[in-house]
């Protein structure tokens, strides 16, 4: 399982682009979301401002899905990452200090910090046989 988890977070690492799904009482959304990963905790730091459609469906309902997923045209390469997890207001100075190593340009916006602690992935990598699946846990 330690290793399955290390494939997983190294194909985070590659990318710094995720699409976040929510869903609120009466509708679904989507996003793109700038993440910083704290591999520790297996925690997603992102930005986003208090008035988006997905923080109002987040506040009715915490629980999201989202993905990460390299965009190629060869099926041998293909790879996308799913996750599950709750979604909570950033409190923590230390996953701060992580989202703006990774975007210090967005310092100047002073943006609303929230963290997605996972809970679930599974990882499809075409390289490691066609459909080859990696779940944690």
């Amino acid at each position: 399982m330690t290793q399955d988890l290390e494939k997983i977070e190294a194909f985070i690492e590659q990318h710094h682009v995720m699409t976040l799904a929510t869903c609120g009482h009466e509708s679904v959304s989507a996003c793109s979301l700038f993440y910083a990963y704290d591999k520790a905790k297996r925690v997603f730091v992102v930005a986003s401002s208090d008035d988006t459609l997905h923080i109002e469906q987040i506040r009715q309902n915490n629980k999201v899905a989202g993905n990460i997923l390299l965009e190629t045209k060869e099926v041998g390469k293909i790879q996308g990452l799913q996750f599950r997890g709750m979604f909570k207001a950033n409190s923590s100075k230390e996953f701060s200090r992580l989202y703006f190593k990774q975007f210090p340009y967005a310092l100047a916006l002073n943006p609303k910090l929230w963290n997605i602690e996972v809970d679930f992935f599974k990882l499809t990598d075409n390289r490691l046989g066609f459909g080859k699946k990696v779940i944690w846990p």
